[in-house]
């Protein structure tokens, strides 16, 4: 058939791809079509997403990954 709208899409180490969208920013997007990270530039884009899915794998196969939280109060009397 004739016509059809097929896209095809270059995927980046098989797992996400990425598309640049209004206002000259990159998105990337897993296989299901879910939006992962937005970023100013395609290298800065591929490189966060990569370390999110790494994130998430290790997460998966059981290895805890340390997380730091912060206040943002400031003690003592002004």
């Amino acid at each position: 058939m004739t016509g059809d709208n097929v896209t095809e899409y270059t995927w980046i180490d098989d797992a996400f791809r990425v598309e640049e969208k209004k206002y000259g920013l990159w998105d990337s997007y897993d296989k299901e079509g879910k939006c992962i990270i937005t970023a100013l530039h395609e290298e800065e884009c591929v490189r966060a997403t990569r370390f999110y899915l790494k994130l998430k794998q290790d997460e998966a196969n059981g290895i805890v990954v340390e997380t730091k939280t912060y206040s943002g109060e400031v003690g003592g009397k002004l």
